[in-house]
């Protein structure tokens, strides 16, 4: 009797199946065999769904949406697929932190020039949906010490964002206080890049390691939607 070749060989393809000499009949040379069909997958932590249009994301999930399973039922706030894949392991690692009574929701880590502008613009509207944010301009106390402060806020804080901008990228360029912050935050896996006013490219340039990591974009959503994500990302 014929071996099957796949303990060795594999069937990664149509092609290989039908030159397995036990498998070979089966399959067929124009089989619909599937390249994955060996590999169990893991339960999908969200639904999703086809669009013919209009589905918008930064990488391999255009023309789907999806519905992360922490979204609430009735929520009108839409995400892609790629979305969903870079916040489910910030949400897992939400869910494991143990609770403290003055923890944080948010640690928002920005550029000194966007604290009154696109900083200060997405802590007002995380705090409208009921978000506490650790945010330097009125977390620092005038006469205290500002990295032992932001040390305190990291610690005290369920998730960090970074809000990449121009600015942010000067700044790390220069390995002021924001890269500590960000050293501080890449060392965790609790961190969601929001890229405003730049791209991931120009980001990759600057900072590789932030650049590896998912996140949310405002080229392709708005900051109101941007906060509604992250809103329901750390909502217990």
């Amino acid at each position: 009797m014929s071996s099957c070749t796949a303990p060795v060989r594999g069937h990664r393809s149509s092609s290989a199946a039908a030159d397995c000499p036990a498998c070979g009949g089966r399959y067929g040379r124009h089989s619909s065999y599937s390249s994955y069909a060996s590999y169990p997958y893991p339960s999908p932590s969200y639904s999703s769904s086809g669009s013919s249009g209009g589905g918008r994301s930064s990488g391999g999930g255009v023309g789907s949406s999806a519905r992360p399973r922490w979204s609430p039922a009735g929520s009108s706030v839409a995400y892609s697929l790629d979305e969903v894949r870079a916040l489910t392991p910030v949400r897992r690692s939400v869910e494991e932190r143990v609770p403290l009574p003055d923890r944080r929701d948010v640690f928002l880590c920005h550029a000194w020039d966007d604290r009154g502008g696109a900083a200060k613009e997405l802590h007002d509207l995380l705090e409208s949906r009921g978000v506490s944010v650790w945010f330097s301009e009125k977390d620092v106390a005038l006469g205290t010490s500002l990295l032992r402060e932001i040390d305190k806020g990291l610690a005290k804080s369920r998730v960090g964002i970074v809000l990449v901008t121009p600015a942010l990228l000067r700044r790390l360029r220069g390995e002021g206080i924001a890269d500590k912050e960000l050293s501080a935050l890449l060392a965790r896996d609790l961190l969601v890049p929001i890229v405003h006013d730049t791209t991931y490219d120009v980001l990759r340039d600057v900072s590789p390691l932030l650049g590896s990591r998912s996140g949310l974009n405002t080229a392709e959503d708005t900051m109101a939607n941007v906060a509604a994500k992250l809103a329901e990302l750390v909502a217990p």
